[in-house]
């Protein structure tokens, strides 16, 4: 199994217990930052955001075959009392744990179901170069995402595309996006930009980055832009377990270079994922 596979099953199979992103990435043998970023690829959603809803989910089925006691059904899922097992409930629902009880059913509800991932699926993944890299100073557009909305990637290539090549200092045609700042909720702040000189001026809009020397496995893809997303999942669910490398906590580098054709989302681009030994 890989890292999300054992995450699911380690998840469904302790949801009454204390459940932590540290013990859960200790269960699947990978750091908390890996399992994260792991996760998110995979299934376009927090890990820990799982967990609450799975947990949730649970809850209202058994709310719906009639359970009598709200406190000790918050105590075992992991609320302090019942307001604060209600406040979630609510937020996940929309309804009271009471009413759910009352209806006896959970037809009006969007239950959190099992992820369960496709193991026959494959993706072409090109075998890494490991490459030690300099410095990198970069500047461009900046926004944050969640992982589970991160539609507006796209748009933010475009609003970059009438910079290029009239920007202050800027280092050859390479476009870089840069995912940074990923936090254990699927929060991260996503850059679009390219490789300035030290001190250029730069656009009101834009803001500047420096990603520190740093050793990387450099992925070099000819399949299609719009099937990065699985690309992500097999490095973080594939290739990284099975290395000798591990993830480093730091910005994670895609590299379109000039052969790359945005019109067409044709001609190749890499990933530059950083790593330690």
């Amino acid at each position: 199994m890989n890292p999300v596979q054992k995450a699911c099953w380690y998840v469904e199979s302790h949801l009454r217990d204390d459940l932590s992103l540290d013990i859960i990435a200790s269960a699947c043998h990978v750091s908390s930052y890996h399992l994260t970023r792991a996760f998110a690829a995979s299934a376009g959603i927090s890990l820990m955001r799982y967990v609450r809803a799975r947990r949730l989910s649970e809850a209202a089925q058994r709310l719906a075959d009639g359970a009598d006691d709200i406190l000790t059904m918050a105590l075992d899922y992991g609320y302090g009392s019942h307001e604060a097992f209600t406040r979630a409930f609510r937020s996940q629902f929309g309804v009271t744990p009471e009413h759910v009880r009352a209806q006896g059913n959970v037809l009006e509800l969007t239950l959190e179901e099992i992820f369960t991932m496709n193991s026959s699926a494959t993706t072409d993944l090109s075998e890494p170069t490991i490459e030690d890299l300099p410095a990198l100073r970069l500047a461009g557009l900046v926004q944050r995402y969640h992982c589970e909305s991160p539609e507006s990637i796209p748009r933010q290539w475009e609003r970059l595309d009438p910079y290029l090549g009239n920007i202050n200092g800027q280092v050859g045609a390479t476009a870089y996006g840069v995912v940074y700042e990923f936090d254990p909720e699927g929060n991260f702040a996503y850059l679009t930009g390219v490789e300035v000189t030290e001190d250029p001026q730069i656009p009101a809009d834009f803001q500047r980055l420096t990603v520190p020397p740093q050793r990387y496995a450099v992925f070099s893809q000819k399949s299609h832009i719009a099937g990065i997303r699985n690309v992500f999942s097999a490095i973080w669910n594939q290739w990284l377990p099975q290395s000798a490398y591990q993830a480093a906590e730091a910005p994670t580098i895609e590299r379109y270079g000039q052969e790359f054709n945005p019109s067409t989302g044709l001609g190749g681009y890499q990933i530059w994922l950083p790593i330690r030994d």
